[in-house]
């Protein structure tokens, strides 16, 4: 709601009470969802999540994508203090070193990561539980690299197995 009113139709400016809209919404979504994920790895091996492995594989996809959007958002939000900031060269030492910014004949001379680049980067963090193309230069975004892997390891891990066990 908040960010609706600042900026109806687009986002084209930045604003303070903005920022934090979007950081709460984030970081509501991020504990929410390390809650649910800590929920089901607990209840996985006390051995109280019944024997429907479609649901709980649903749950722990639900959990897995919220995960990937949500670390997103947050990589999006943070490298250079936001899009805004990014935009308008404010801070010009980046958090994350894409593979364009070491090869710029590979991109467009006025290049610069999108949304889509730092979902990819959570999304990949993820699957390898590492950085694969895109490195993490700052400490923050060392640890929520970090951070997200765990949720998604043990989340995957637990889920698979109790599913495998439960199908036989």
């Amino acid at each position: 709601m908040i960010l609706s009113v600042i900026n109806p139709v687009r986002l084209n400016r930045s604003t303070r009470l903005g920022r934090l809209a979007s950081v709460g919404v984030v970081a509501a979504i991020t504990v929410d969802n390390a809650i649910a994920a800590a929920s089901l790895d607990i209840h996985i091996v006390r051995g109280t999540t019944g024997q429907d492995a479609v649901g709980l594989l649903a749950t722990g996809a639900a959990i897995y994508a919220t995960n990937v959007i949500a670390f997103g958002i947050w990589y999006w939000e943070l490298d250079r203090g936001g899009p805004f900031n990014r935009a308008n060269g404010i801070r010009p030492h980046p958090d994350f070193l894409f593979p364009q910014m070491t090869e710029p004949h590979l991109a467009a001379p006025d290049w610069e990561p999108l949304f889509v680049d730092y979902l990819y980067v959570s999304l990949t963090n993820v699957f390898a539980f590492s950085p694969t193309d895109t490195m993490p230069l700052s400490r923050w975004a060392k640890s929520l690299m970090a951070s997200q892997s765990v949720i998604a390891l043990s989340t995957t891990a637990l889920v698979v197995a109790r599913a495998v066990n439960i199908l036989k």
